[in-house]
């Protein structure tokens, strides 16, 4: 890969209206929208996304992810950077947790 996905995926969900970035728990790079998790990677080959069961059963129905890799049956869901167009399938992946996280502020407002 010519660009590094952490790298990459940082600079461009920074830009991105209210996020910020955070340790993450388990290690990692953890992205957030005030106080909901957008997703979290870990290193340059793992980001975790949560999303509505709803959402997360059509991404997994599609093959556009994985479920989680240690939490199967939640609305989170993995996703493998293995190539360098994932770095771009990544970012569609966090804009789409974004989207979804700032309907949800807009609805609780």
């Amino acid at each position: 890969m010519k660009r590094v996905p952490a790298q990459t995926i940082r600079a461009t969900v920074l830009t991105w209206k209210g996020v910020s970035q955070e340790p993450h728990r388990f290690g990692g790079m953890e992205f957030r929208l005030g106080n909901r998790e957008l997703g979290h990677l870990h290193g340059n080959r793992l980001l975790d996304i949560p999303f509505p069961l709803k959402v997360r059963e059509e991404l997994v129905g599609s093959g556009r992810v994985r479920p989680h890799h240690i939490l199967p049956r939640s609305g989170w869901v993995s996703f493998y950077l293995e190539t360098e167009e994932d770095i771009d399938r990544a970012l569609e992946l966090l804009r789409l947790s974004y989207d979804i996280a700032r309907k949800k502020a807009s609805h609780e407002s």
